[in-house]
């Protein structure tokens, strides 16, 4: 295996001897390894952060790990993030998690506890990325509707009947029903509900 397909770990913290020791830990592992030595280093590169697991210490000068989880997330980033802490900070650790962390781990950590969070942040990654790839498929299938079918879905898909439907859009419920047959098809949906997973996806 390529070190470029390997899984990307960016790992955060002060402390050169946890740089140098996890980061062995996860390379030996079969990660890659970008170490950070402060939050203000890894937000400076946040716009072209390689995707892959945030491995962020919790207790940092100038800026704490809930401080940089907080930067992250108000950019846009939305990398899994596991917590490193100390035995003190527990209850930032947990703060952490409600908003948003995947997991923490108290140092010293054993390699098994490491990888254990890290195949947890990996899955949540592979589940986000299936999720952008169904509303990407979704959205593309819409575009081949028609402004009128578009929103003939819109409607059905707010759970209102064809009748209200065609009420509120100024058609008769045939023509509704025609339109429905129509967008099923370009969608190549087996049947209705298959076509509503398809509105909600694109909205995901």
């Amino acid at each position: 295996m390529n070190d470029s397909d390997k899984p990307l770990v960016h790992l955060v913290d002060d402390d050169e001897a946890i740089l140098r020791s996890a980061g062995f830990m996860l390379k030996t592992s079969g990660f890659q390894v970008k170490s950070y030595a402060s939050g203000l280093e890894l937000l400076k590169e946040a716009r072209s952060l390689v995707t892959g697991c945030i491995l962020l210490d919790v207790r940092m000068p100038g800026m704490d790990g809930l401080q940089v989880q907080e930067k992250l997330q108000a950019s846009g980033i939305g990398l899994p993030v596991v917590i490193m802490t100390g035995h003190g900070d527990v209850a930032l650790a947990v703060q952490a998690m409600r908003a948003g962390a995947v997991d923490f781990i108290e140092k010293p950590f054993e390699k098994v506890v490491l990888l254990a969070a890290l195949e947890q942040g990996f899955r949540r990654l592979e589940r986000a990325e299936a999720t952008a790839d169904r509303a990407r498929d979704a959205a593309t299938r819409l575009q081949a509707l028609t402004s009128r079918e578009q929103e003939v879905l819109q409607g059905l898909a707010g759970g209102l009947p064809n009748k209200t439907v065609a009420h509120e859009l100024g058609i008769s419920p045939r023509t509704v029903e025609i339109h429905r047959a129509n967008l099923m098809t370009k969608l190549g949906a087996r049947s209705f509900p298959e076509a509503l997973r398809i509105a909600f996806a694109a909205k995901e």
